[in-house]
């Protein structure tokens, strides 16, 4: 079956699983829900009426059902960033004698300013602790399960170069410093290609020491895989309501390195 090609390298990148409110987790290497969010990202596809029939994107079932592999590049290195947001200044902590906001207004809230009394919960300050991987490199591929798939693959594939939306590396903050799509000359060699085989014979992204290591959905005719593979809850079944379910993965490391 027909395997997609993506890169994905930046300065940040969060993969996050299971965490939410004030502890963001990320893990080690891209999600299938955050490698998903980006395919719609690109293809404009919005959270409502996921599993609808469009021209543009296909259901989201479709797009999570593709088969994922995950390659390790470069793993780059943890790190955690500290946040704060919302509260404000009183009056007597300004020079000014009146209240000083400093929060983050939602999209959808009227203008305020900053020197009028503060509503209920203006004065919360709300801190959280954000993981992120700094400067990694991931080769990602994506491998079709059916024809209709390979349709959309080349869809994707297009999308990418123009995608419809911004595309990022888990956050919206943390954008691409490259490229996410390779050129199509140089994806055609490896697109008719199992996964596993794609992702180990492809070239390194980028120059490092440490060992190449797979992380690839379980094939489920594979006994050896089935005995191995591990729980992970990513695979999305609805962004808008936040809900996931479980795949199988497994985790080797390449027995030889690859020249960049």
């Amino acid at each position: 079956m027909k395997t997609l090609l993506l890169r994905l390298v930046g300065p940040m990148q969060s993969w996050g699983i299971d965490s939410r409110f004030v502890m963001r987790e990320t893990g080690l290497e891209p999600s299938k829900s955050g490698v998903v969010g980006l395919l719609c990202a690109a293809l404009g596809k919005p959270k409502k009426d996921e599993e609808a029939e469009h021209p543009d994107y296909p259901p989201l079932s479709r797009l999570a059902g593709l088969r994922l592999g995950v390659r390790v590049d470069r793993p780059g290195v943890l790190q955690a960033d500290y946040h704060t947001a919302g509260g404000a200044h009183l009056p007597e902590e300004t020079t000014k004698g009146s209240w000083q906001l400093y929060g983050v207004l939602k999209a959808a809230a009227e203008p305020r300013r900053f020197d009028e009394p503060p509503r209920k919960g203006d004065l919360k300050t709300e801190l959280s602790t954000r993981f992120y991987l700094a400067d990694a490199a991931f080769l990602v591929g994506l491998q079709a399960m059916d024809a209709e798939d390979e349709f959309w693959l080349g869809r994707i594939q297009n999308r990418l170069k123009k995608p419809r939306w911004p595309i990022y590396l888990g956050r919206k903050s943390f954008v691409p410093s490259e490229p996410v799509w390779f050129r199509d000359p140089d994806l055609e060699q490896w697109s008719l290609l199992p996964l596993e085989k794609a992702l180990s014979l492809h070239p390194r992204l980028v120059k490092d020491a440490s060992p190449l290591r797979l992380v690839l959905d379980a094939n489920p005719d594979d006994p050896v895989q089935s005995a191995e593979a591990i729980a992970r809850k990513d695979v999305p079944t609805s962004f808008e309501q936040r809900q996931f379910t479980t795949r199988y993965v497994v985790s080797k490391f390449l027995e030889r390195s690859l020249g960049s």
